[in-house]
């Protein structure tokens, strides 16, 4: 049902998960713990199989917490639970607050969880190409500052995610970083197709974690793509012209 990080896990009071595709009650192509409200999944199905990832690592699911994801540089700070109808529009939460749980959705995207063992700080981060791009990592270690934590205490792992195998991108796509720098030709290794090559995006987010002085990270060095019965992948559904694709979820939370 659940992966986790080794680094997290040996932190006293607090609990996280990645969570996979297992140990629901979806069935079909969202078999079956999918929990993406966004999906076309039955909402008695998600919220049941949510209601098991909090029990998971000890909220209630009400304080399963996640944001409207937008691809966004965004980390919002949570004091106080907030409803799907009224989510803020970003892809990162911090919180110091016992008993909530900083969550985040993905299919392919890096799911990014933070920890101040010593401040009692969490955040999760949603980490796609454009949020890596966008400075998503860093907004989310400014707001753990911001709520006393300190970059030299701050564990970070990432977890299940589209690996460069599994990632094809075109020239658009690859003009986009190398005219940003130069040195961002190390994230692309050759393609079979011309024109094409395979981005390295856990590699790119390690490197914007390195930049926000980071200096504990754990990867997990698991594959969404890849791995068809731990998890989704949006890319693998597409390819499969599936109409729809269920949603991973990554939590941490102070006990």
């Amino acid at each position: 049902m659940k992966v986790e990080a080794s680094s997290l896990a040996a932190l006293p009071g607090i609990r996280h998960a990645f969570f996979t595709r297992q140990g629901g009650v979806s069935s079909g192509i969202y078999d079956s713990l999918n929990g993406g409200l966004g999906s076309k999944d039955a909402v008695e199905n998600v919220m049941e199989n949510r209601a098991r990832m909090a029990r998971a690592i000890g909220v209630t699911p009400e304080n399963l917490v996640m944001c409207s994801q937008v691809h966004s540089a965004i980390c919002v700070p949570m004091e106080a639970p907030w409803t799907r109808a009224n989510a803020p529009s970003a892809d990162a939460i911090a919180t110091r607050v016992p008993g909530l749980a900083a969550t985040v959705t993905i299919a392919d995207c890096g799911p990014v969880l933070f920890a101040d063992p010593v401040a009692r700080v969490v955040g999760a981060a949603h980490s796609g190409w454009k949020g890596a791009f966008g400075g998503v990592i860093e907004a989310t270690v400014a707001q753990m500052e911001n709520l006393g934590a300190r970059r030299a205490d701050i564990r970070a792992v990432i977890g299940p995610l589209i690996r460069q195998p599994s990632y094809e991108v075109g020239e658009d796509f690859i003009s986009r970083f190398i005219e940003e720098d130069r040195t961002f030709t190390r994230f692309f290794a050759p393609a079979d197709r011309p024109h094409h090559a395979l981005f390295d995006l856990p590699g790119f987010i390690a490197l914007r974690l390195r930049q926000a002085r980071i200096d504990h990270v754990e990867d997990l060095g698991l594959d969404t793509y890849a791995d068809p019965a731990r998890f989704f992948s949006y890319r693998r559904s597409t390819h499969k012209s599936e109409p729809d694709y269920g949603r991973l979820v990554a939590a941490i939370t102070l006990e």
